[in-house]
């Protein structure tokens, strides 16, 4: 049997992003709303960006993470010192920053390859089983300790040679090309290259992080994630002692307020379509059994450490495109915007839509955004801050009335899983042979 025509699932997604898009874009051209409500409208499309990150790692792969706002500075100040740069020439050159964040990105890159490719827990063990009749065990730990940083130094020292080379082709080749293109298309250009590297910046640092610390359980993680956190406020709150540009507890300043609605809408698309493609795909279905159950998941032969490094990694990539948008809709950026309260808007938004439905999170980050500004509109003048009080109050309800969110894991339109495609069903043939009874044959 053949299944009854239906409307794609893409459609109706389609329809209302359209919809969305066009209306906060025809308002605003026609002044039917205000600047303010218009910076809202894009501050809900950073908040959901940010939001389906730290869904990623704990709605569908299970990872209670609290660091999420930390990598969610890094793409904001990383983003921000490249698009200043090209405006102040802070660091020398237009392109200065920008050839050297991406140069020191490729450079890791290529020094953990070429780590990985040496095997030195291989080359520990060869070494250990090759000394194990000459020396004691404590001589043979600390020569093979010593080995193995010389040749992890050696992949490092690699790593930083590639890019200052690769800072010094950059910076003349960026430089011919701001040269030759109109400003108004460069300036875009580097918007478009800063919320990129952002973003990789975000990715890379959580890479890093999850190296050591995705070993632990749920609950020491989110403490070490925590901790993470606090790390870098700390960090931003000194960041001029090594970046004179960044003015540390003074706040950064200087940042091209770029971020309109099509860039935010936008990189909500762009976001949205990786996120639902992975989380659809056979790893997003591993993430997801991870979740459901490691030890379960782990005896299918499910990699748990790869794909947990993996969820945290393209987390931290969303958070650090969330950042740079938001960097560059107020132009200024202070290391209190990234404290540990306000780390928990992300976490308050995904369990109020629904830990891992995604529809539940862009549904959720309008609402929260919107309910946090309107609420500072209508609150008498001196009184703004009760909404701190005001919307908890309105979350806990939410909580003891619908304890999974207001969507709980379900999906809607394109976000649901798809369905297996139609195919013919053999039908068999249901003819009864009447059997003769024995008399009538011998007859």
């Amino acid at each position: 049997m053949r299944r009854k025509f239906s409307i794609p699932s893409w459609i109706p997604t389609v329809l209302v992003a359209a919809i969305l898009y066009i209306g906060v874009a025809y308002a605003r051209a026609q002044g039917k709303i205000s600047p303010y409500w218009y910076q809202v409208a894009q501050l809900a499309a950073v908040m959901a960006i940010s939001s389906l990150g730290l869904n990623l790692i704990y709605g569908f792969n299970g990872q209670f993470s609290l660091g999420h706002i930390g990598f969610y500075a890094v793409g904001a100040y990383g983003s921000a010192l490249i698009t200043k740069d090209y405006l102040t020439k802070w660091s020398g050159n237009p392109v200065g920053a920008l050839s050297w964040i991406v140069a020191v990105q490729i450079g890791l890159l290529l020094a953990f390859f070429v780590i990985g490719r040496m095997r030195l827990g291989a080359l520990r063990r060869k070494m250990r089983d090759a000394l194990s009749e000459a020396l004691k065990p404590g001589e043979i730990g600390i020569i093979s300790a010593i080995v193995l940083l010389i040749l992890a130094a050696a992949g490092l020292a690699i790593g930083a040679g590639a890019s200052y080379g690769l800072h010094l082709l950059l910076v003349q080749g960026l430089g011919r090309l701001v040269a030759i293109t109109p400003k108004p298309v460069m300036e875009q250009v580097i918007l478009f290259l800063a919320l990129l590297n952002g973003g990789t910046m975000a990715a890379l640092l959580s890479y890093l992080v999850g190296l050591p610390l995705l070993r632990l359980g749920s609950d020491y993680f989110g403490i070490a994630t925590l901790g993470f956190a606090v790390m870098m406020y700390t960090a931003l709150q000194n960041s001029d002692m090594v970046i004179p540009t960044m003015k540390g507890a003074r706040g950064m300043v200087g940042i091209p307020r770029w971020t309109s609605w099509p860039w935010a809408f936008g990189a909500l698309v762009f976001s949205v379509i990786v996120m639902r493609n992975l989380v659809r795909s056979s790893h997003g279905r591993a993430m997801i059994s991870v979740r459901e159950d490691e030890i379960a998941a782990k005896t299918m032969g499910v990699d748990v450490n790869q794909l947990k490094t993996l969820a945290f990694t393209f987390g931290g990539f969303f958070a650090g495109l969330a950042g740079g948008l938001y960097a560059h809709l107020y132009g200024f950026l202070h290391p209190s915007t990234f404290n540990m309260v306000k780390g928990f808007d992300p976490l308050i938004i995904i369990v109020f839509g629904g830990l891992g439905s995604m529809t539940g999170t862009l549904v959720a980050a309008f609402l929260f955004t919107f309910i946090i500004e309107g609420l500072r509109v209508i609150l008498p003048q001196g009184f703004e801050d009760w909404r701190f009080v005001i919307y908890p109050i309105f979350l806990l309800l939410i909580m003891l009335l619908r304890q999974q969110g207001l969507l709980g894991t379900s999906e809607w339109g394109w976000f649901r899983a798809p369905l297996p495609p139609a195919r013919e069903i053999p039908v068999p043939d249901r003819t009864v042979v009447r059997q003769q009874p024995a008399a009538e044959k011998e007859s």
